[in-house]
């Protein structure tokens, strides 16, 4: 990809082992760009990088030992994965104000105000704190900081709103490989709502593809971009593809989104049920595609899902169940029966 566009930048990456930033390390190093990543030096998921990348091991949370293992070097442009809230933020805005000529902030499309009141969602669709999702009303707040330093102080912000990424290490459902557990074997998959809220996925490959092209863009500077995909399912849709991909029919049964937090509070994707994944969401990707001519999407879920299927076989040790979210699942999955049974006996009253 993009062999056309050979781009001779220095390039850091704070992370560049996880779900999105594996992809945009591998590609980076593919335009031509001098790659360095820092993060603790885990690899849980076993993501190859290329030969090449400079790795520094240091704690990005920990201010001093970030600034030791960087030292005095400076950077066309600074990603970082894995700032959270308001900390995060004003450290960085210290620490690469001076460093970087582009500091890219990996927020998430999660921070739009829900719900949606017209779709598809743009960069300039409303904004807000969620108050079912800690997760994104941390994002929401760092990005408030970051713009106010790019306002205030020249900081060389670009901003990037992500919406469920995912790669064949990490499946986009809720639940991760336990799922896909128990889809395998047959066991009742929950699914929110009544199956039919519509979903946008993209591809870490594909992702890849928006933020690289911004790498070293001047005119990207104080600017937002949505970077997803066009690959719209329901959820329906996106579970039964998963059971195609395993060669079986996903067993499936409803479950309204406010249920979520009452039998299972604090499970992380039940505050996901009511504050983002219960919602539709359909992206404006038309500012991406204007700043990087080249953005093309190119892997639909059908033949992500097979590759997943694929990695699963591949990595035993890193795709096994987690014997506390099949403890979550069984319960949502035993709730559901006992709603429905209590609705049966009302009606033979």
């Amino acid at each position: 990809m993009l062999h056309h566009d050979a781009a001779h930048l220095s390039v850091l990456y704070l992370g560049g082992t996880g779900t999105i930033s594996a992809s945009c390390v591998r590609l980076s190093v593919e335009t031509g760009m001098r790659v360095t990543v820092v993060n603790r030096g885990r690899n849980d998921q076993d993501r190859s990088l290329p030969d090449g990348v400079e790795t520094l091991i240091a704690d990005v949370g920990d201010s001093a030992a970030l600034a030791a293992a960087i030292g005095d070097r400076t950077f066309n442009a600074v990603v970082n994965f894995l700032s959270y809230d308001i900390d995060d933020a004003r450290r960085m805005v210290t620490l690469f104000g001076r460093r970087a000529r582009q500091y890219v902030h990996i927020s998430s499309a999660s921070i739009y105000a829900k719900p949606v009141r017209q779709i598809p969602i743009s960069e300039s669709t409303p904004t807000a704190p969620n108050p079912h999702l800690a997760y994104a009303t941390a994002k929401w707040r760092a990005e408030q900081v970051l713009q106010d330093a790019h306002v205030t102080q020249g900081f060389p912000l670009t901003v990037v709103r992500p919406s469920h990424t995912y790669d064949d290490a990490n499946p986009p459902l809720p639940g991760g490989w336990t799922v896909v557990d128990r889809i395998a074997r047959g066991a009742e998959i929950p699914v929110h709502g009544d199956g039919t809220s519509l979903w946008t996925l993209t591809h870490a490959e594909d992702f890849a593809q928006g933020l690289v092209g911004l790498l070293g863009n001047p005119r990207a500077i104080g600017e937002t971009f949505n970077i997803t995909g066009s690959d719209v399912y329901t959820w329906d849709q996106i579970y039964t593809i998963v059971g195609e991909a395993l060669g079986v029919t996903a067993r499936l049964v409803h479950v309204a989104s406010e249920m979520y937090p009452l039998v299972a509070p604090g499970w992380f994707w039940s505050g996901e049920m009511l504050g983002d994944i219960g919602h539709s969401a359909v992206f404006d990707t038309t500012k991406i595609r204007t700043f990087v001519p080249g953005f093309s999407p190119r892997l639909t879920f059908h033949r992500a899902a097979s590759r997943m299927v694929g990695w699963r076989r591949d990595h035993p040790d890193t795709t096994k169940p987690d014997a506390d979210t099949e403890a979550v699942l069984t319960r949502i999955v035993g709730a559901y029966h006992a709603a429905r049974d209590v609705f049966a006996a009302r009606g033979a009253a």
